[in-house]
């Protein structure tokens, strides 16, 4: 085994445990009541951390990617991998939004959100496809830079908690134990993983394939950072101040980390 591949086995592993234990967080309810109260800033510090990712390391790089591959003064070089950014934008709405309902986070495991087994597994459906594109994202980040992919996995890992919690809420509501709370989790975190390794094989074999992969996972990430967590911390912050200023936090997080793994991490 390559010491890329065990570095990505890694991240894909804790990416994905760290659904199990936004699940886990249901039990007992002490607990999952003092989390709440922390959902929102672990929401919007998260938020902050994607955009910044997406904006001043994915995005970047498929644009480098893109303009070394093309021939200089073409008009066009840009065309297809934007379109590619707003497929992966797009398909994320198609999956969450079209086919699987929408849910407000840790909202369903009150007595008035009760949802039917089929909705609820619906629902987690959609999460499946957002979450093998975790997968992805932190392997193709990784295939440019490990330090990029480093960055991507610590984005990728900030939405996890809530991410496993809002899961294990919808299990919940839809009259399961906590075993199948375990299995949903244990599930999604595993696609996860599954995204690491199919991009890192495939990748393998099949030339040019980073920077395919590389602007839909953009696509996705932006849409979970702006059009998932954005709404539900606006949803869930009230007139609260200090969660709107975790999004900064967040952003603020990602240049220190950044500066810390670009900088002092160089040789």
């Amino acid at each position: 085994m390559d010491s890329l591949l065990a570095q990505l086995l890694l991240l894909g592993f804790l990416a994905g445990a760290a659904n199990m234990l936004g699940g886990l967080i249901l039990f007992p309810d002490k607990i999952r009541k003092d989390y709440k109260g922390l959902l929102r800033y672990l929401l919007a510090l998260g938020a902050g951390f994607m955009l910044a990712v997406t904006f001043f390391e994915i995005i970047p790089k498929t644009i480098q990617l893109w303009q070394s591959s093309t021939p200089s003064g073409s008009e066009n070089g840009l065309y297809l991998p934007m379109l590619l950014i707003l497929g992966g934008y797009l398909l994320t709405q198609f999956f969450e939004h079209t086919i699987a309902p929408h849910f407000h986070l840790g909202e369903e495991v009150h007595s008035d959100h009760v949802i039917s087994t089929k909705s609820a597994y619906t629902g987690i459906g959609g999460f499946l496809i957002h979450t093998f594109f975790d997968g992805v994202m932190i392997a193709s980040a990784a295939a440019l830079d490990v330090r990029i992919g480093f960055l991507v996995f610590i984005a990728v890992f900030l939405h996890k908690f809530p991410e496993g919690f809002t899961i294990g809420s919808m299990v919940l509501a839809a009259g399961k134990s906590r075993r199948e709370v375990m299995l949903a989790t244990a599930l999604v975190g595993a696609t996860t993983l599954v995204g690491v390794v199919a991009f890192h094989l495939i990748g393998s074999y099949v030339g040019f394939s980073v920077a395919y992969a590389l602007p839909i996972a953009a696509g996705v990430t932006l849409y979970v950072a702006a059009s998932d967590l954005i709404p539900e911390i606006n949803h869930h912050g009230g007139k609260s101040p200090l969660v709107s200023l975790s999004v900064f936090a967040g952003v603020g997080l990602f240049f220190a980390i950044h500066y810390v793994v670009h900088e002092l991490g160089s040789p």
